[in-house]
């Protein structure tokens, strides 16, 4: 495959994947602009507490479709069909194994974790009824992204993305008849964000009845080798949505301290845009997932380090238009969400969103570089960039900046643990960048 190719693949696979990231991103988006009009600064305060729960099941179900699918792309290129069966069978196993668990939360325990998440008054009722819905509908989650990423490494990428786009196009639409001619609140809300999962997974299903899968559920034993390696390959992803989910929490208790409740819409506001920002640089990242995977099964290094750059080049070219834009528009993006023209949440988000988006640059490269090292069947470095980035570095700065700081001090943690982690990662990248060999992926 000459660069020209290499290239061609790349814009096919990343620019797809991006409008179906952002799409899938518009999930929470467009609940936080409805909410924000229909319910006002406690609405917000009640999305955001309950946000990070759907961090966990969404972050589930791209560690068990990257991690299953990675594998399936290496398989597939070497003509392993069985193996690669294999593969898909446990991944899907293994989701209807968490399914199970949040739904059985949701069922009995929803109450009990928006209080420990620290709602409370009118807040609690309106962040239990969000998560309870959520988690109920975490099943179609768990499916949805589990046969995206399949179908996406089966060479239809164009149709996940439109799966990706329908189910977010109907989340939009839902949100508003729910919310407003409707009047059904926040539960109009959740139920317009369930049912869309539903609506994607309905769009890819031609995909299987007129059987242009190349995979296929195969009677096979679970394998604990198997299963470990999908998890190994599938955990960066996970550690980076759950890390999310976490991080909020933790922002979400400083912020409630530090400023109540309209401290936490302000930060509801940055936190739910940067998602979208973030999505972009995994629709890259994933988007480069297939075809690095297959390239490194087939021992082509020079393809892989070409797609590598390609994808960098455009992440920095994101990170500026993403910056300026905030930069300049700051006070405009923070009144869309502001219904009630609240000066204080006008002033606290717009300070917030120009601190908290100069992360975007460094944001990027660790989404990107952690697939990449995954992608390779290199799993280590990438989960240690999960975990620093995700846990071990942010959370300590989180209360460090914020008690030297207060409120600005919060703002800057994420820019400060991007930056730390990006220079680890430009060091694991240069140790290992001379691994060419594929170790394989047991399926004993």
């Amino acid at each position: 495959m000459k660069n020209t190719e290499c290239l061609k693949n790349f814009f096919k696979y990343s620019s797809l994947n991006v409008l179906g990231m952002i799409g899938l991103s518009c999930y929470i988006l467009a609940d936080t602009f409805f909410v924000s009009k229909g319910l006002g600064a406690n609405g917000l305060a009640a999305l955001n507490l309950a946000i990070p729960i759907y961090s966990f099941i969404h972050g589930s179900g791209l560690m068990l479709g990257m991690g299953g699918a990675t594998g399936y792309s290496i398989k597939s290129i070497q003509n392993e069909t069985d193996s690669a069966n294999r593969i898909f069978t446990n991944t899907v196993f293994l989701a209807l194994g968490f399914a199970v668990i949040f739904f059985v939360l949701g069922l009995f325990y929803s109450d009990r974790i928006v209080m420990l998440l620290g709602a409370e008054g009118e807040v609690l009722h309106m962040s239990k009824t969000y998560l309870q819905v959520i988690l109920l509908f975490a099943p179609m989650f768990l499916l949805n992204n589990v046969l995206l990423c399949f179908v996406r490494n089966d060479g239809s990428p164009q149709l996940s993305m439109i799966a990706m786009l329908g189910g977010s196009l109907s989340n939009i639409v839902l949100d508003y008849v729910f919310m407003f001619p409707l009047e059904m609140g926040i539960f109009g809300a959740v139920l317009a964000t369930g049912l869309a999962p539903v609506i994607s997974i309905l769009i890819l299903s031609p995909f299987f009845f007129r059987k242009k899968n190349c995979f296929h559920l195969t009677k096979c034993n679970l394998s604990i080798k198997l299963i470990r390696s999908i998890v190994s390959s599938g955990i960066p992803s996970l550690i980076t949505e759950v890390s999310s989910g976490i991080v909020m929490i933790v922002f979400n208790i400083i912020i409630l301290r530090l400023q109540g409740n309209v401290g936490i819409a302000a930060y509801g506001i940055i936190a739910n845009l940067s998602l979208v920002v973030i999505s972009i640089y995994t629709g890259i990242a994933q988007g480069i997932q297939p075809i690095i995977s297959s390239n490194y099964g087939a021992r082509n290094r020079e393809n892989v380090q070409a797609i590598l750059r390609y994808a960098l080049i455009s992440m920095l070219i994101v990170s500026g238009i993403v910056y300026v834009t905030v930069f300049l528009r700051a006070p405009q993006i923070a009144s869309i969400f502001n219904s009630e023209k609240n000066e204080l949440l006008q002033s606290i988000a717009i300070k917030g969103l120009k601190i908290y988006f100069t992360a975007c640059v460094f944001a990027g490269f660790n989404i990107i570089i952690s697939v990449y090292f995954t992608s390779t069947d290199y799993a280590r470095p990438a989960h240690i960039i999960s975990i620093l980035r995700g846990f071990l570095i942010i959370i300590p700065m989180a209360f460090l900046l914020s008690s030297l700081g207060g409120i600005l001090g919060v703002w800057f943690v994420f820019p400060t643990t991007e930056l730390i982690v990006a220079s680890i990662g430009i060091m694991l990248y240069h140790v290992t960048r001379k691994k060419t060999i594929p170790k394989g992926l047991s399926t004993e």
